[in-house]
């Protein structure tokens, strides 16, 4: 983790929204409307958005399931021809229940959805997954993602303690996407990077959090890596899917068919 805190303010875009502003500023422990701040968490019409401020800075990250590029994708994705949807074990008459335990913004566990699968997401980082909730709620609302919203929840909390004291039926499949430095070219991944970098840091503890996912899984666990980053420490993968800039790391313990 950062060894210097970043500083981070809550604020309302308008007056309509200043009792749900201090409500995320009660519960996230910041503070609501002080000026002294490295980034601002926002809540105005569009939702909840993180914002870097400075001269320099990227633009707001929120998460946003119905419109802008997860829409494209839900749209002309590539259904379960995805890779993510191989490696998972999505086919014919299959659709596991996984749990994404490193969900950040949500993106891959909606793909998910999407394509069929119940999906349980954990998210440790507070803003995170403060902004995570926010899009999902907003999302319930609309007509066109409906029904997907409800193949999805969300669980904050650290990955490898609420995995340890699972006492629900088991995942079959446990997805782990740890934070790494991104090459991604394109400027959404940049920004999001740069924005999330200060309070997210490196999932150090990816080991530990890939032993706990083996012991829970019933199928199999599925970690996305960059294509050419070696495995994470401790079991070898059964087997691996590579993209062109990523790849999936496959580790198996039953055929899903079975």
């Amino acid at each position: 983790m950062p060894s210097s805190a970043p500083r981070i303010r809550v604020e309302a875009l308008d007056s309509l929204y200043i009792d749900r502003a201090r409500a995320w500023a009660d519960r996230l422990g910041l503070p609501l409307g002080q000026d002294d701040a490295d980034f601002v968490l926002q809540l105005g019409d569009n939702g909840l958005q993180l914002l870097e401020l400075g001269p320099q800075a990227p633009g707001a990250v929120r998460v946003d399931f119905v419109e802008g590029a997860v829409a494209h994708r839900r749209q002309f994705g590539g259904g379960s021809g995805q890779m993510i949807a191989k490696a998972v074990g999505i086919a014919p008459g299959i659709r596991p229940r996984v749990l994404d335990a490193t969900a950040g913004l949500g993106r891959d566990a909606f793909v998910l959805a999407t394509l069929g699968c119940e999906v349980r997401m954990i998210e440790r980082q507070p803003l995170v997954a403060a902004l995570l909730e926010d899009g999902l709620a907003r999302a319930a609302q609309s007509a066109d993602v409906q029904d997907i919203m409800q193949r999805m929840a969300l669980l904050p909390g650290n990955a490898i303690e609420l995995m340890r004291d699972w006492s629900d039926e088991p995942p079959q499949v446990v997805y782990l996407d740890p934070m790494f430095p991104h090459r991604d070219k394109s400027a959404l991944v940049k920004k999001e990077m740069r924005l999330f970098r200060p309070f997210v840091g490196d999932d150090l503890d990816a080991p530990a959090l890939l032993a706990e996912a083996l012991r829970l899984a019933s199928h199999r666990v599925v970690v996305k890596r960059p294509r050419k980053a070696p495995a994470l420490e401790g079991a070898e993968p059964s087997y691996r899917l590579e993209g062109k800039s990523s790849r999936y790391d496959i580790y198996a313990k039953k055929s899903l068919k079975g």
